[in-house]
């Protein structure tokens, strides 16, 4: 089932410092990168060869602690947006739900995931990180019709179905300007750069992430303590992510 490109035609142009690991159709790049990320080493990028989804996970390995070092899924967030952005039609929104779901003008695209060492504590630097991205690319065939309509996909919004490939490359690349911006100018940035995707802004609240990666709101009025949502309890819903298609939810 695995292949490092020894069986399969390699067909995404990834930047210098990535690996490229290939599944077949029914593989699980976040699951796969998981089991292997404490050997495969950081830029190692699984992809599933699939039509119907453009899945794909990579490896990093932080140098701060877990409790921050999470933070590093707003950085890969932003990358997807980006390279989304970079291949659509033109005058069409990217935008997040908190805190790992792609919209696209509206319609649930799909999200990422992050995994790491079950056995790291909050205080650890972690040995590995792996950053998973799936996004919808055509109606998936094992889902009921009525399913289907109530969902996006690149190739119904508008994209080539050469896109889907190309996006896993153009994120790689963003993935890698975004953690340079972010040794530059801090995580500010790429807090920035996601706050300004984040959906369901009210006039006149602020909004930005904490160094544990939790997302804290001020209302406009600015006496009351900001209202604190959790990222970790977030990421172990994933409620963007439906298990049994193995895909991004419909509606």
């Amino acid at each position: 089932m695995i292949s490092r490109l020894k069986d399969l035609e390699q067909t995404l142009d990834l930047p210098p410092g990535y690996t490229l690991v290939a599944l077949r159709e029914v593989g699980d790049a976040f699951a796969h990168g998981c089991d292997i990320a404490a050997h495969a080493g950081a830029g190692t990028l699984v992809w599933v060869r699939r039509y119907d989804l453009v899945e794909f996970a990579v490896v990093l390995e932080p140098d701060e602690p877990l409790v921050s070092a999470r933070r590093a899924l707003f950085a890969g967030m932003n990358a997807s947006a980006d390279a989304i952005a970079a291949h659509c039609p033109p005058e069409r929104d990217v935008s997040f739900d908190w805190p790992d779901a792609i919209r696209f003008d509206g319609g649930l695209l799909g999200g990422a995931r992050l995994g790491w060492p079950a056995d790291c504590a909050e205080d650890d630097i972690p040995a590995w990180l792996v950053l998973g991205v799936i996004l919808r690319a055509a109606d998936m065939a094992h889902v009921e019709e009525v399913q289907a309509a109530a969902g996006v996909s690149l190739l119904s919004e508008g994209f080539a179905m050469i896109d889907s490939d190309a996006i896993i490359g153009s994120f790689a690349r963003h993935l890698m300007t975004a953690f340079d911006r972010w040794n530059e100018r801090g995580f500010e940035a790429i807090a920035q750069d996601y706050l300004e995707r984040l959906a369901g802004r009210r006039a006149g609240e602020r909004r930005s992430i904490d160094r544990n990666g939790d997302l804290l709101v001020s209302p406009p009025a600015g006496s009351r303590l900001p209202h604190r949502t959790g990222l970790l309890d977030a990421l172990g819903r994933a409620a963007w992510y439906d298990p049994q298609v193995r895909g991004p939810k419909f509606g």
